[in-house]
């Protein structure tokens, strides 16, 4: 790459001074310089394309040159290939400028018109909206200045790479500036070499036609970098496939594919629109959107026919979405890199749909390595990111493992920070990790686990509380229609007395079965049930309102101290273990037979709570089995039941490589306080005189 493009960044941005004169908000900017932005790479290309082909047909026949520039496919401006005048030329004379641009303009072929926004009407798609801009430019009066500056900017000396370069670094400058720009991630030069690289660890050099993807791909900079650093490497023939839905970026990508031997570029919402579905490709890279919720597309994903999404992920974040799509599209012997912030490693409990994701790629196994990420390595975040690297032909003896490598602290900073990008992977940090990859063994800063490592069980269960003693109340076992005995859910009680104390005092229940109504309160007894008795029964509570339930035979009640149920027959006291009294009720309707009534319940139940425990996975059923009884008996002492058992997939980045605090010792400890003492001292003695 050549420093001297680098140059033309702040040449770039000094046109924005005259949007400032013109009262025009920062935020607005992009708006304003990205159409002019896309001339000008238009312009070079196309300047460029043509001394090309001066040298090698010549130029004697004026029309035999114009047909062959034609039919090379890459956009056509007659002003520029004919006449040979630049946007330069024409702004020598100001006071022909404005015929003149207006037909510059219209001198380009139609697609690239169509791109730029060339007379668009109001109903038109405006991917860059050329014409627009430029008309509300001139009603305030600085519209050949501002083409004035743009002509400046020379970029016809640099290849398409140079030029990518260039884009990265002012589309970054408009994402700081812009409110429109969330969760989008400019992928840094470094990190597409570093991926470039990941991915040349992995091709050969074979002459085989090969396919890149980018279903994110924005402006393209990390689709055409990657091509680039490929094409540097290795004489492989490539087409690159790239798809976006922000019109400007868009744009700008389907400008610069022009200029390329071979590449596609689609508009359009990946998830949505599967303009290559049909489609498997060799290599995919992605820096898809963090944090992006999807729910203004909720029903087209939901209603997807395409059987990409095995699970849908929290409806605030899609970058789950486009990486199974991603996976959906690799071939079978493909290989991807997918940039991702911290929150796919980890989000969502077992059987969750993120988790459920995660299960999905390590069933599969498709992932190789997960590469964590310094902070402050892109230009509008600080946040820890990560590469996933995904391989769909893993080699024998990588079958079932993944490798983490821990690249945060490879970095050296920048001298001068770009947004929020205040470092960057340095050549040698970048062979380092690609070094670790290709070993795949433990180093300081990786490890190799086997896939199963990440799995783990969400075993629920249904405890039973127990009372002081360790007792609980026992239900009675009945036989089913099948013949076995089962346990009954609760013990049903014939209550002829309530006694129980609440907020307004003692209150004694003896009608268990209500038919009457204040008619002057309420308009039926359904209406006395839902206002008055209903509510007052979903109050009761047995721990706290003192409940004591009287039978013909027996009272219960329940004694906080011993957290246990208590039962008395003729003066005698029984301690029945710990349970619960329910009481419960219900309005049946009037039948042929019986009018309607209140019925109130009570019975006596198990006291049950639902928990659920992490339990290391094993893949063997037998084994896994084992692993959770042996947990269960070390770490859960009170009566329980199995319920559901759901598997789980997670990586934890912090704990693999937690390093813990090194204490300092106690002899420094009491120098450090004997020094801190002294200083008081003087400082006593100081505030006394």
């Amino acid at each position: 790459m050549s420093i001297n493009i680098l140059k033309y960044e702040s040449d770039v941005w000094r046109t924005a001074d005259l949007l400032i004169g013109a009262g025009i908000k920062q935020s607005d900017f992009p708006k304003y310089m990205m159409p002019y932005f896309a001339l000008l790479m238009v312009e070079s290309r196309l300047i460029r394309e043509a001394k090309r082909l001066e040298e090698e047909i010549g130029k004697e026949s004026i029309e035999d040159f114009v047909e062959e520039f034609q039919l090379a496919g890459l956009g056509y401006n007659d002003y520029i290939i004919r006449k040979g005048k630049s946007l330069k030329d024409i702004c020598k004379n100001d006071k022909a400028f404005d015929s003149d641009f207006h037909l510059y303009l219209k001198s380009f072929d139609p697609e690239t018109k169509y791109l730029l926004g060339v007379d668009k009407g109001t109903e038109d798609e405006k991917f860059l909206d050329i014409s627009g801009i430029s008309g509300q430019l001139k009603k305030k009066r600085i519209l050949f200045e501002t083409v004035q500056a743009w002509s400046e900017i020379d970029l016809t000396p640099f290849n398409n790479s140079e030029i990518t370069t260039l884009e990265e670094h002012i589309k970054r400058k408009w994402a700081d500036i812009s409110a429109e720009t969330a969760g989008e991630q400019y992928t840094p030069d470094d990190i597409i070499s570093l991926i470039s690289e990941l991915i040349a660890s992995k091709i050969e050099d074979n002459g085989k036609f090969l396919t890149i993807y980018d279903p994110t791909c924005g402006g393209g900079n990390l689709l055409f970098g990657v091509e680039d650093k490929i094409k540097e490497k290795f004489k492989r023939p490539t087409k690159t496939f790239g798809e976006d839905w922000s019109d400007s970026l868009y744009a700008l990508a389907k400008i610069e594919s022009r200029f390329r031997a071979d590449s596609e570029i689609k508009y359009g919402n990946t998830l949505t629109n599967i303009s290559f579905i049909e489609k498997r490709f060799d290599i995919v890279v992605a820096n898809p959107p963090y944090g992006v919720d999807w729910k203004g597309y909720q029903k087209d994903i939901q209603n997807d026919t395409t059987e990409r999404f095995v699970a849908l992920p929290s409806i605030s974040d899609g970058q789950l979405l486009f990486t199974q799509h991603i996976l959906y599209q690799l071939a079978n012997d493909g290989f991807s890199v997918v940039v991702h912030n911290g929150s796919t490693l980890f989000s969502g409990d077992a059987g969750s749909g993120e988790s459920n994701i995660r299960k999905h790629f390590f069933d599969n196994d498709w992932v190789e390595s997960i590469i964590q990420m310094p902070t402050d390595e892109f230009f509008n975040t600080g946040i820890y990111t990560y590469l996933w690297i995904f391989n769909k032909n893993k080699p024998a003896d990588r079958k079932d493992k993944v490798v983490l490598i821990n690249a945060s602290e490879l970095y050296e900073g920048l001298k001068k920070s770009k947004g929020k990008k205040r470092k960057q992977m340095n050549l040698d940090n970048r062979n380092e990790i690609v070094k670790a990859f290709t070993e795949f063994k433990d180093n300081e800063f990786c490890k190799v686990f086997d896939k199963w490592h990440f799995y783990y069980n969400r075993q629920s269960i249904m405890l039973t509380n127990v009372d002081i003693n360790g007792k609980f109340i026992e239900m009675p076992v009945k036989e089913n229609k099948g013949g076995e005995k089962v346990e009954t859910k609760s013990i049903k009680l014939d209550p002829v007395k309530i006694t129980t104390t609440n907020e307004g005092g003692a209150v004694t229940f003896r009608e268990f079965e209500i038919t009457a109504f204040d008619k002057s309160k309420y308009s039926s007894l359904e209406a006395r049930f839902n206002e008055e008795i209903k509510p007052n029964i979903a109050a009761l509570d047995y721990k706290e309102h003192n409940i004591k339930v009287f039978t013909k035979k027996a009272a219960y009640w329940y004694d906080s101290d011993k957290d246990t149920i208590v039962e008395e027959i003729g003066g005698k006291q029984t301690e029945l273990g710990c349970g619960k009294i329910v009481i419960k009720s219900s309005f049946k309707k009037a039948s042929t037979s019986k009018s309607p009534s209140i019925i109130i319940t009570v019975e006596l139940s198990k006291d049950l709570q639902k928990d659920y425990e992490i339990i290391p996975y094993s893949p063997g059923d037998m084994e896994n089995k084992k692993w959770i009884a042996n947990f269960m008996a070390k770490y859960v002492t009170k009566p329980f039941a199995y319920v559901d058992n759901v598997i789980g997939v997670e990586i934890n980045f912090n704990k693999v490589f937690y390093t813990p605090e090194k204490l300092r010792d106690v002899a420094q400890i009491n120098r450090d306080l004997e020094d801190l003492e002294e200083k008081l001292t003087k400082l006593e003695k100081a505030f006394a005189i």
